[in-house]
């Protein structure tokens, strides 16, 4: 008797019940300085003062440059298209995982914080601001977004 009321009332545990939310903010800032590291220092990026600001406000000029080659090579259009989406998936992932955010928010907030960073780039002279980046990047997010809520509904699903 007990018991059947028991498991009738028994909650469901939550996907974000088993990780402490140190590890998970662990895991957030560590790979936020990674890829803050990539951004302004790795892969050939130096200090050019003496160098123009470079900029992009075109959406999809970057894009098809590089998907119909005008820049680079096969290889480089991969890096760059699939590279700009795929570093930013596992901020779709972890940040719904660390703090409950509808999409929309979630989407609004990563938008403000890779155009500040896009700009930081552009005014350090260690990058390009690039409207395209924001798309690309964005695009990576949310893609991850989506996988963390198919991931929230198998797991309540059990």
């Amino acid at each position: 008797m007990n018991i059947e009321r028991d498991h009738i009332t028994e909650k469901r545990k939550s996907p974000t019940s088993s990780t402490p939310v140190f590890w998970k903010m662990v895991l957030l800032v560590g790979y936020t300085l990674l890829l803050l590291y990539w951004m302004f220092f790795a892969f050939g990026r130096s200090y050019h003062p003496e160098a123009p600001y470079r900029y992009n406000w075109i959406p999809f000029q970057t894009i098809m440059d590089f998907a119909l080659l005008k820049v680079g090579s096969p290889l480089d259009m991969l890096i760059n298209l699939l590279g700009n989406i795929g570093v930013f998936v596992p901020f779709g992932l972890l940040i719904p995982w660390i703090w409950s955010v509808k999409m929309r928010h979630f989407l609004v907030g990563f938008i403000g914080c890779i155009f500040v960073v896009e700009v930081i780039q552009m005014l350090s002279h260690r990058g390009t601001f690039d409207v395209d980046d924001i798309w690309l990047n964005t695009l990576g997010a949310w893609i991850g977004y989506m996988l963390w809520s198919g991931i929230k509904r198998i797991r309540y699903r059990r």
